[in-house]
C-alpha cells in the first residue's frame, strides 16, 4: 500500500512539473540558430539564459569596407554569465552594488512581476568581456559599453535624418544598475525564484523587446522605434529591432536593423 501511495505521488510530481513546464514554454524555448539577414541587419539568438553576447561594431564596419559583401551574423562573441560563488570580503573595493547573481521570488502565477520579495545574494566574479565591444544582448536585456541611448519617433530607416547631430541636444540615457531583470538562474523557477545577474543594463534600449508577465505564457511585445546609441568615442549607431523570433517561433533570436556609423 504504501509503495503503491508512493507511484501515485511521484507520477502526480511528474505530471504537476510538465504542467509547469508547459506554462513556461515562452521562457524554455529550444535555440535554434541561423536565419536570413541582409546587409544592413545583425542577427543573434540571444536566448540562452546564461550567457550574454557581445558586438563590435567598429569591427563590424571594418569588414564591410573589405568587402561589401559581407554579413555579420557571426561577429557575435558569448561570454557566459559568472554564476559560482566567489570571496570578495578580503577585497578592497567596498561597492555600494556587489557583483553576484540576486535571488528574487517573483508571483508569476498570481500577480506577476509588480510583486516580488529580496531573497538572498551570491557574490560572483564580474562579468566577462571583449577587449572591444559595442552593444550586448542577453534575451530581452541589452547594454552598452559606456553608451547612452536614445529612442526616437521614426519607425523606418529611410527617413532619420542624414547625421546623428540632429539628436545632438537631446536627452540619452546611460546604463543604469539592475538586479531583477537578467534572468539567469531557473532551477528554482517553478517556485518563483530566480536567480538575477546585478549589472548595468540600458532600460531604454532594453525596451525595444518587452515581456509581461502575467498572463502565462507570458506575453512579448516589440517596440519597433529606432533608438539613437552614442558611445564614448563620440561615434552613433542607428539601431531597431525588426523581430524578436527566429522562423521556427523561438523568442529572442533578434533580428536588428542597423546603420554605423550615423
Amino acid at each position: 500500500m504504501i509503495r503503491r501511495l508512493h507511484i501515485i505521488y511521484m507520477l502526480g510530481a511528474m505530471l504537476s512539473l510538465s504542467a509547469c513546464k508547459d506554462v513556461f514554454s515562452n521562457l524554455y524555448d529550444d535555440p535554434v540558430e541561423n536565419i536570413f539577414t541582409t546587409q544592413s541587419q545583425l542577427y543573434v539568438d540571444a536566448s540562452s539564459w546564461t550567457d550574454w553576447y557581445y558586438i563590435d561594431l567598429n569591427a563590424v564596419r571594418d569588414s564591410v569596407i573589405r568587402d561589401a559583401r559581407y554579413v555579420p551574423t557571426n561577429a557575435w562573441k558569448k561570454y557566459a554569465i559568472p554564476t559560482a560563488e566567489v570571496d570578495h570580503s578580503k577585497e578592497s573595493d567596498n561597492a555600494d552594488k556587489p557583483i553576484g547573481i540576486y535571488t528574487y521570488w517573483f508571483d508569476v502565477f498570481g500577480e506577476g512581476l509588480s510583486n516580488y520579495q529580496y531573497q538572498r545574494f551570491q557574490p560572483t566574479a564580474p562579468q566577462p568581456a571583449p577587449a572591444h565591444w559595442s552593444i550586448a544582448v542577453h534575451r530581452n536585456n541589452v547594454r552598452t559599453n559606456g553608451g547612452e541611448v536614445l529612442e526616437t519617433n521614426y519607425a523606418f530607416m529611410e527617413q532619420l535624418p542624414p547625421s546623428s547631430e540632429a539628436f545632438k541636444d537631446s536627452v540619452f540615457i546611460a546604463d543604469e544598475w539592475n538586479e531583477r531583470d537578467v534572468w539567469t538562474v531557473q532551477d528554482q523557477m517553478l517556485k518563483g525564484y530566480i536567480g538575477c545577474q546585478g549589472i548595468k543594463v540600458n532600460r531604454v534600449l532594453s525596451s525595444w523587446l518587452q515581456v509581461d508577465i502575467p498572463p502565462m505564457p507570458p506575453l512579448f511585445s516589440l517596440n519597433s522605434s529606432i533608438f539613437i546609441v552614442r558611445f564614448s568615442d563620440g561615434t552613433c549607431a542607428a539601431l531597431q529591432l525588426a523581430n524578436y523570433m527566429n522562423q521556427k517561433g523561438t523568442k529572442c533570436c533578434l533580428t536588428i536593423n542597423y546603420k554605423y556609423p550615423y
